[in-house]
């Protein structure tokens, strides 16, 4: 069986996993390259075979020589009254950073998104989108996954960002069984210790458990994906960086929730933190990290379909989405 292609072990946990910026950088599309370009320069893309025809929920790429597709499961909106984003600061500091992006006001957008990675047999999901979750208007991800040519069955490896309601609600179908009945689920052992002590989820927990196969934080969990360990927002919560050659992708999870007010203003609160203050420290890192190396990133919360770059730009950081 053809697994991923071996990418570099340096990758241990945050700090470890994007310091050596320089590296990363010669290893990535150029910043200015679009990642779908980046993945066609890359040795054998160019004998590939023509991709299926276009869908409206699943976007296309490359990671390398590996085939990708981040699959639409729905949107979360809520009211942009100060209580979510950028707790404790004036509504009018959260909407002056929305207005001048160019970003509504009165309600915040997040797009719920899955990662999928094919590399001969195996078949890779990143995070299950929300499912039947009630503060989502989700629950798309199976068919976008049949539309991206995929049965559920057939899926082999779910990696888990962590395990909150709109990354592992589509764990379970509808009836409460494992919708990915074949599938290794693998998440960072501080996550899985934690979703087996909440009792609110002992449902859950009890339906995946003996698929679920833990893991040490920041540790290369497969030949060619790294764990990389983002403290705060959850115990285990993990960004995942997928390599092929000398290609790069950073999923990001939910080290950043809104491509604006997330980016710009790291330090600023969210609700959804375990942890803010490590939160934002981890986040302002990683931002930080990724502008400076030029690393290609799928974040499954920022507009679909959540592939770009993160730059500095006049003191801030910002999000560069693929054109």
């Amino acid at each position: 069986m053809r697994a991923f292609h071996p990418a570099s072990r340096t990758v241990l946990h945050l700090a470890a996993a994007l310091a050596a910026a320089s590296a990363l950088a010669a290893g990535c599309a150029r910043p200015a390259t679009p990642v779908a370009q980046q993945a066609a320069a890359e040795p054998g893309a160019a004998a590939a075979a023509a991709p299926p025809a276009a869908h409206p929920d699943v976007h296309r790429f490359r990671i390398g020589t590996l085939d990708a597709a981040v699959l639409r499961d729905g949107d979360i909106r809520f009211p942009n009254d100060g209580a979510i984003l950028g707790q404790g600061r004036p509504k009018a500091d959260i909407d002056a950073v929305l207005a001048a992006a160019g970003e509504p006001v009165d309600v915040v957008h997040l797009s719920v998104q899955a990662l999928l990675v094919r590399s001969g047999d195996r078949v890779v999901l990143f995070d299950t989108g929300a499912g039947d979750a009630a503060f989502a208007d989700a629950g798309r991800l199976p068919r976008s996954l049949r539309a991206a040519g995929v049965e559920p069955a057939a899926v082999t490896d779910i990696f888990l960002s962590h395990a909150h309601a709109d990354h592992a609600g589509g764990l379970l179908d509808a009836e409460g069984a494992p919708a990915f009945a074949n599938a290794r689920i693998r998440m960072a052992a501080p996550e899985w210790q934690a979703l087996q002590a909440d009792a609110g989820r002992a449902a859950l927990a009890t339906a995946i458990a003996a698929q679920v196969e833990p893991f040490d934080p920041g540790v290369e969990v497969l030949p060619g994906v790294t764990a990389v360990a983002v403290a705060g927002h959850t115990p285990g919560h993990s960004a995942y960086q997928i390599a092929d050659g000398a290609a790069r992708l950073l999923y990001i999870g939910d080290s950043a929730h809104h491509h604006v007010v997330s980016v710009q203003r790291p330090r600023w609160t969210i609700q959804f933190d375990g942890d803010a203050q490590a939160a934002e420290d981890s986040r302002e890192a990683l931002l930080a990290r990724a502008a400076d190396s030029g690393i290609a990133v799928q974040s499954p919360h920022f507009p679909f379909p959540g592939l770009g770059r993160v730059a500095r730009r006049d003191g801030a950081f910002a999000w560069v989405p693929e054109p």
